[in-house]
């Protein structure tokens, strides 16, 4: 079954960690920066574990100084998202990276992304929306700048707030402020928990900040009475299997819990989260799914519907991406 041409929703996907190898060598050699150590002999990118590719990732970023190279990043990435049928797409959008948590800076940063989703729609028939994330990592303080820069720019294309970065710094209630100022701004929330940590970190995060989706979410099924929660109030998780494999959150697709997750009524969406560094497209990430537990056409329909129920967008994209998936049945 060819998997790339089936229309697909995507909503756990990192800008930064979307750029090709070949995209942040050519801009480190415009730039004139070394950045030779994060790449393998082949061109990719190489790291050793989860703390290594963070670091990997900080420095790649180093050489996307301006809003024109996140321009020109957005439109290469949704290029092949379109590429393999991706037709909905949301991305993490870090203030961090774009102006430094200034949000007169980062209204520009913004403002040239949301061009060149606009263009990418006009050209690739592909639609983006953004979720300003905090990283956690980088500290509250710096969560906070980012909230701000989110509420300050809450609209059509800016459309969530979100929390990445090393889950297991911090709790989760050391981010209720930032999430309360965007909450109140009309944000959407989303918060990455339960690649790492335990259950009961997954438990705080949906106490503590309130959010409607959960980027990853896999440890909740060591924990049936929270899977049982999940399903119950309709928490859609934001899983990327070929990412868990990749990193080591779980021993191998046939380990991947993505499967009794579903069973268990857990509503489910399948992204990328940093493709080129995973080695991973969502074409990909179907056949192996397709391979590992026999899912079908009908199977990613599924999904697909599902994550554009959760998606953060208005009810008139919705429609319209609906109608667009519904063709392949």
């Amino acid at each position: 079954m060819n998997f790339r041409s089936q229309p697909k929703v995507e909503l756990h996907t990192h800008i930064e960690g979307m750029a090709p190898p070949d995209f942040i060598r050519d801009l480190a050699r415009e730039k004139r920066v070394n950045l030779s150590a994060i790449f393998d002999p082949d061109g990719g990118y190489v790291f050793r574990d989860f703390a290594h590719f963070l670091s990997v990732y900080d420095q790649a970023c180093t050489v996307l100084t301006g809003p024109e190279e996140f321009y020109r990043l957005t439109r290469a990435v949704l290029a092949e998202s379109a590429f393999h049928g991706v037709i909905y797409t949301e991305t993490f959008l870090s203030p961090d990276f774009c102006g430094g948590g200034d949000v007169v800076a980062w209204r520009d940063y913004l403002a040239a992304i949301a061009q060149a989703a606009s263009d990418a729609e006009r050209d690739d028939g592909i639609v983006l929306r953004g979720i300003a994330t905090a990283v956690r990592h980088h500290g509250r303080d710096a969560c906070r700048k980012a909230a701000r820069c989110a509420a300050e720019t809450a609209g059509p294309f800016l459309t969530g707030f979100g929390l990445a970065g090393a889950e297991l710094d911090g709790r989760p209630a050391d981010f209720t402020y930032s999430f309360d100022m965007a909450r109140e701004a009309g944000l959407q929330l989303t918060a990455h928990a339960g690649e790492w940590g335990d259950p009961g970190r997954i438990r705080e995060t949906l106490d503590a900040l309130g959010v409607a989706r959960l980027g990853h979410g896999i440890r909740a099924i060591e924990d049936p009475a929270l899977v049982a929660l999940l399903a119950e109030r309709g928490i859609t998780l934001e899983v990327c299997p070929g990412s868990n494999v990749v990193l080591r959150a779980v021993d191998s697709w046939d380990d991947h819990p993505i499967a009794k997750l579903r069973e268990a009524g857990v509503p489910i969406t399948v992204s990328t989260d940093d493709p080129p560094f995973f080695h991973t497209t969502m074409t990909a990430e179907y056949e192996n799914l397709s391979r590992t537990f026999g899912w079908g056409h009908d199977d990613f329909l599924a999904m697909n519907k599902a994550g554009i129920a959760a998606a953060f967008c208005d009810s008139d994209t919705k429609d319209a991406i609906l109608k667009r998936l519904e063709p392949a049945t």
